[in-house]
């Protein structure tokens, strides 16, 4: 490992990792080409060896791991003060503009064009969600076909499909369930089970804000795969659970956190907003953004040995396939939701820019909202 560079000052990490935070439109793709390009290529903090061994120990963790890797290499910039500062550089421009724009599309009695972009946009989005699992897909079974789990493989994703699309708020349990499953199939012999996080109970009692920090805790410590699965863990709580917001405003969140820039859990803000305003969605940031702080800070010195313990791999190995079928089962709850018949056409032509054209996320869903504004005036 690369010696920490002692020249590099606070405020080189600050403006590097802030202009990423500012420009990272796009999602995890985006935000590991744009570090490669700094931290790699550019400014020869790391070398490539450790940047991709630094992408895959990340992909290990639960929560956000783009993120992760943003603060990791902050980390091995300018050590621990340079990971927080680096982090925060890097969610914090995207945590305001997603909350101004809740304040915007959230609002009681928002201008009809608003409505039309958010309607517009969030009939995407279940397009963008299957295009999210199935890029996803293609890896995984590589994986599953080479330890010979081939038909376990397939179970999981099924499991996590039909979960994600009927258990809500217990989504959670199957992937832990099923990286459980896999871990014992596979590490035979060994009395220890995997490193997991801790899966505490939420308090039902414990107020809005309390219910907020749930929420954001299973967004950023316990979805294994990251990016679109905490989908069905956020619309269960935040829709039918607390209520808190209308199927329709979700979507608006759910476009709102692809086509801001920084990471796709800056969701999670806007849900923390419609429960409790700005005060919320900070929370939500906060909570939900800890974990990543937290297994960089206090674990990356260890990424060498995770990458090699065999129990973490196989308990990913079955969380994850369950990750990619939520992700997938998630378009099926937020098809569920669109109520206009213009909706479907657009999510329709969504689908193919997505899949068989191969264009952008960002520039779909900007296509979408433009489509419902222009639908709203008319």
């Amino acid at each position: 490992m690369l010696v920490v560079d002692p020249q590099v000052g606070l405020l080189t990490v600050l403006k590097e990792w802030g202009r990423i935070g500012c420009v990272g439109f796009g999602g995890p793709p985006s935000h590991i080409a744009l570090l490669r390009q700094l931290c790699v290529d550019r400014r020869r903090w790391l070398d490539a060896t450790e940047f991709e061994d630094a992408v895959a120990a990340c992909n290990l963790l639960p929560g956000p791991a783009s993120t992760q890797l943003a603060i990791f290499c902050a980390w091995r910039v300018r050590g621990r003060v340079g990971a927080l500062v680096g982090g925060a550089a890097f969610i914090v421009p995207g945590l305001v503009l997603i909350l101004a724009l809740s304040v915007l599309f959230l609002a009681g009695s928002p201008p009809a064009w608003v409505r039309g972009a958010g309607a517009g946009a969030g009939a995407a989005v279940a397009a963008v969600a299957v295009q999210a699992g199935w890029s996803l897909l293609p890896a995984s079974r590589q994986r599953a076909w080479q330890s010979g789990s081939k038909v376990r493989w397939v179970l999981y994703v099924a499991v996590g499909i039909v979960a994600a699309a009927t258990l809500g708020p217990w989504l959670v349990l199957v992937l832990l369930a099923c990286g459980v499953l896999e871990a014992a199939l596979t590490v035979a012999g060994t009395r220890r089970a995997p490193g997991l996080p801790l899966l505490a109970a939420a308090g039902a009692g414990g107020g809005v804000l309390l219910s907020i920090a749930w929420v954001a805790l299973k967004v950023g410590a316990l979805s294994y795969g990251g990016g679109f699965v905490i989908i069905p863990l956020m619309r269960a709580d935040a829709v039918d659970r607390f209520h808190w917001m209308t199927d329709a405003q979700f979507l608006n969140a759910v476009a709102l956190g692809q086509i801001t820039p920084g990471p796709v859990v800056h969701t999670v803000a806007v849900v923390g907003y419609a429960a409790a305003g700005i005060g919320g969605g900070v929370l939500a940031s906060v909570v939900a953004f800890s974990p990543s702080f937290a297994f960089i800070l206090l674990g990356a010195h260890r990424f060498d040995r995770l990458r090699g313990d065999a129990r973490v791999r196989a308990f990913l190995d079955g969380a994850g396939p369950a990750a990619i079928g939520a992700i997938l089962g998630s378009a099926i709850l937020l098809t569920a939701a669109l109520r206009e018949p213009w909706q479907f056409a657009v999510l329709a032509g969504a689908a193919v820019l997505l899949l068989p054209l191969r264009r952008g996320v960002v520039p779909t869903l900007l296509i979408a909202a433009a489509i419902g504004v222009t639908i709203s005036l008319i």
